[in-house]
């Protein structure tokens, strides 16, 4: 009896992750449309690409990144 719950609840698991594997694919998929359209209209798509990457970060990360960033650049005449 054990054995066969854990098997359909194995089951059930892969099904899930599968299901959501398509869904990550689909909205992967719309993603990609978006910055297709943002790139016909003139926007910069890596430039986007920085600014989605920097939103995610905290403030005082994001703070500090820049401030590591400017250090490096005045240590190289930039």
């Amino acid at each position: 009896m054990t054995d066969n719950v854990s098997a359909e609840q194995l089951r059930l698991l892969i099904e899930r992750i599968e299901r959501l594997e398509e869904e990550k694919k689909g909205l992967s998929d719309d993603i990609k449309d978006v910055y297709g359209e943002a790139k016909s209209t003139g926007f910069d798509v890596k430039t986007m690409r920085t600014i989605i990457r920097l939103r995610r970060l905290e403030k005082h990360h994001r703070d500090e990144a820049d401030m590591l960033l400017e250090t490096y650049k005045t240590a190289l005449g930039i």
